[in-house]
């Protein structure tokens, strides 16, 4: 693999960061640099990939972070807030983080970013998550980087602490997994093994000023995907679909308790709405074959190097 300089990952200690670094260790490239607030999973990253550099700094505030910027070819940025019961994290998180960040790459020179939005930005759903990442991207756009915009739909992987990484765990856990309505709501999940193969692509041919709808290239409906996971992970529980106003009125009841639930009525509300997004030929444009959902999620779930691994909230 030619070398492709030093990579700044923000927000790289999550689902999508842990997987690209693995994948560039993979590829011998190790001049990488992984900005996270969370030092148990910075820890996680260090301890797997000792030869990356971790800086654990909250990019919401001004700070020496900023100087691993100096020297940097690539950054990729990946830092938001996915989930919360308040407006003031999404802000804190997702906008000025990414304000911050867009200051630091102006004053220090990276030449190049790879920003990882969502495929929220184009979905029906009005929620903290959808509006903050649709003003996340804007910024990008307006900031004058040579950028790339990158819009995933519903990731799963290795280090998958939400989502589908949380729900095979929660099924191991309990004799009834609960299912909101009749399940049947379509999802185009994303294996995070693709998408990182995608961005190292950007890497090395660095289009800009351009925007990729990065969808699944499966469809399957919430009810099949969960019982995909539990055939996956041999979970003994019960599948039960329960009435949507009792199964939301349930998530608030643990919202009460739980100051960062690792589901909310909100991402009840998007799961539900109905969304389906376009599907590009991204196989051919970034020259990277997409993996079978079942094949994913064996991978997912039987790798002895990192399956067991898990992030922490």
């Amino acid at each position: 693999m030619t070398e492709l300089g030093k990579i700044v990952i923000t927000g790289g200690a999550g689902l999508v960061g842990q997987n690209l670094v693995a994948c560039l260790e993979d590829h011998a490239h190790r001049n990488v640099v992984v900005i996270d607030k969370s030092p148990a999973n910075l820890a996680i990253l260090q301890n797997l990939h000792p030869q990356v550099s971790t800086v654990c700094a909250d990019l919401a505030e001004h700070g020496a972070w900023e100087q691993q910027f100096d020297g940097a070819d690539t950054v990729v940025m990946l830092q938001a807030q996915i989930g919360a019961t308040a407006r003031a994290p999404f802000v804190r998180n997702t906008i000025v983080s990414t304000q911050n960040v867009l200051g630091a790459i102006k004053s220090r020179g990276p030449g190049y970013l790879i920003h990882v939005s969502s495929s929220v930005v184009n979905s029906v759903a009005n929620d903290l998550y959808s509006t903050t990442k649709r003003e996340q991207e804007h910024l990008v756009v307006q900031s004058g980087i040579p950028y790339v915009v990158l819009r995933p739909t519903l990731m799963f992987g290795w280090f998958d602490r939400k989502h589908l990484g949380w729900l095979s765990r929660f099924m191991r856990r309990v004799p009834v997994f609960p299912i909101p309505g009749d399940g049947r709501y379509l999802r185009q999940p994303l294996y995070v093994g693709d998408f990182c193969q995608i961005i190292l692509s950007c890497l090395k041919s660095r289009p800009i000023a351009q925007a990729f709808d990065i969808t699944g290239r499966e469809r399957i409906d919430y009810i099949d995907m969960i019982r995909e996971i539990r055939r996956a992970v041999d979970a003994r529980c019960v599948i039960v679909r329960i009435p949507y106003g009792l199964f939301d009125n349930l998530l608030r009841l643990w919202a009460m308790f739980d100051k960062n639930p690792p589901f909310t009525t909100e991402q009840l509300a998007a799961l539900v709405a109905g969304d389906v997004f376009d599907v590009i030929d991204w196989e051919r444009i970034f020259g990277v074959n997409a993996t079978p959902f079942t094949v994913a999620i064996n991978r997912t779930f039987h790798d002895p190097r990192y399956s067991d691994i898990a992030l922490h909230f």
